[in-house]
């Protein structure tokens, strides 16, 4: 078993990029990774693509072979799908195939491309991750099973709704600044209460938009890390899940397959949760943030809404949260939003992120999939 470090990452911007197809995001993210780490192509040993559902949005296929072919890269390459964790996933798999001695070199890739279909087919694409029998066939969306999940909170813990909307509001607060953000924008609560209703008590703001992008990063060996500037360790990694139907859960209000997730890559890493600076947790609706702080363990269940009103998650709290805007105001381009983490938290790592935060030294992501069904952690730090 040798040590995994991440050596570079890339990023496109996030949004509505009606002149760029899938394959367009996925090379340039894929150069951005391989400039910013400096690595010859030739020593890159596999090309891990996360995606959710190309062939649905886009009618392509076959991304591994579509990704090392317009990067020019003749090596393994294969594609990962797990819903809205399929970037974590795919770079879950390339740190074991690093770690385990496999490969030297991984580059990953997670895009997606939703805006080339109408919005209500990108909708029910989405809505193919949770359970299609009993769920989506009856019209239930995302937006409305997370709407189960917040009604279920707020009635057990008295949640409220201008808690929820103060996760939105920390989220464009941190995104102002960032060139990749879709939504780099500041709202206030009020703007999220009075913003449309998408399934109450979800509002238009409460939600994640519908994105295009791609984001990627460099997975390198012991053996070649020397190489490279400032490589960020990969100190755990932990994947579970859970049912993918809301009825057959313990519980509306936690997500078991978080801490399961959680749990292992602590392990791995031997680390505690109080020991993380730092976290980019999955916030495609309010109330999963809220849910993903207790389940994560830096509250207790019950208290995410007044961890979140505390202000513990801004930029100056003891716990940032979403530094650089989360799901919510820089986008969801569901295949690409792990990898989207991951860059961040390695910049953060490495000193170089917009919203710089002092004195960091170790960092999380949690990338779910689907309602809960599937969730991914890694953990990261700054070498000693």
């Amino acid at each position: 078993m040798t040590n995994a470090y991440v050596a570079g990452v890339g990023q496109t911007k996030f949004g509505e990029l009606w002149d760029k197809s899938l394959r367009d995001l996925m090379a340039e993210a894929g150069i951005a990774a391989i400039r910013d780490s400096g690595i010859d192509k030739k020593t890159i040993g596999g090309v891990f693509v996360g995606n959710m559902s190309a062939g649905r949005y886009t009618g392509q296929e076959h991304l591994g072979a579509l990704a090392a072919d317009c990067l020019g890269i003749h090596a393994e390459a294969s594609r990962y799908e797990g819903a809205c964790a399929s970037g974590s996933i795919a770079f879950r798999n390339a740190y074991r195939a690093v770690k385990s001695g496999y490969m030297d070199a991984v580059l990953v890739i997670g895009a997606e491309k939703m805006t080339d279909v109408k919005t209500p087919e990108a909708v029910m694409t989405l809505a193919a991750a949770g359970d299609q029998e009993w769920e989506a066939s009856i019209g239930l969306t995302f937006a409305s099973l997370y709407a189960l999940m917040a009604r279920r909170h707020m009635h057990e813990y008295g949640t409220t709704r201008e808690q929820m909307a103060l996760v939105s509001v920390n989220n464009h607060k941190n995104a102002a600044g960032n060139k990749y953000a879709q939504f780099p924008n500041k709202i206030s609560v009020d703007d999220v209460l009075k913003s449309p209703v998408i399934s109450s008590p979800l509002t238009v703001l409460d939600c994640s938009p519908i994105t295009d992008g791609a984001a990627a990063t460099l997975i390198v060996s012991d053996k070649i890390k020397r190489e490279f500037e400032k490589p960020v360790k990969i100190l755990g990694s932990g994947q579970a899940s859970d049912a993918l139907a809301l009825h057959d859960r313990v519980s509306l209000t936690e997500i078991l397959a978080i801490k399961m997730a959680a749990k292992n890559a602590l392990d791995e890493a031997g680390l505690k949760i109080t020991d993380m600076n730092f976290a980019e947790v999955h916030d495609c609706f309010s109330i999963n943030e809220i849910i993903a702080i207790e389940d994560l363990g830096f509250c207790r269940k019950g208290e995410g809404g007044k961890f979140v009103e505390s202000g513990t998650i801004s930029l100056d709290g003891s716990i940032p949260v979403n530094t650089t805007g989360g799901l919510k105001a820089i986008g969801h381009p569901v295949g690409a939003t792990g990898v989207r983490q991951i860059a961040d938290i390695v910049r953060q790592i490495r000193g170089d992120s917009h919203n710089q935060l002092k004195g960091v030294k170790y960092g999380m992501n949690l990338n779910i999939g689907g309602s809960g069904a599937t969730a991914v952690v890694n953990i990261f730090g700054g070498e000693e």
